[in-house]
């Protein structure tokens, strides 16, 4: 089989297998059927404990003791934090956030 082929059989099967699993949600709980109060509670939840685990995830190898002491990483923190509350936009906050951290990385510190 030839590379181009084997990539097109590749992504269709990719885009059946996702069609399929976002529309488990349709399935599950079709219009007009209560959705469980456990569902409901994880979808006011989750958000906030997954960017919990990212915060924990880009900061876990933070050398706070030897140059530059975590200072990039304080300051694209703070600007996500101010841009968060100031605009409430998660993409807006993230992005600055990371142009923030990758300009302070390559010509500050």
């Amino acid at each position: 089989m030839n590379k181009t082929l084997f990539s097109v059989i590749s992504i269709a099967i990719i885009a059946i297998v996702t069609y399929f699993i976002r529309s488990l949600a349709f399935i599950a709980f079709p219009k007009g059927k209560e959705i469980p109060a456990a569902v409901r509670r994880l979808s006011n939840t989750l958000p906030y404990g997954i960017m919990g685990l990212l915060v924990v995830y880009c900061l876990k190898d933070t050398s706070i003791l030897s140059y530059p002491y975590g200072l990039p990483e304080l300051i694209s923190v703070a600007v996500v934090v101010i841009l968060q509350i100031w605009r409430k936009n998660s993409l807006l906050s993230v992005l600055a956030g990371t142009v923030c951290y990758m300009i302070l990385i390559r010509t500050v510190f």
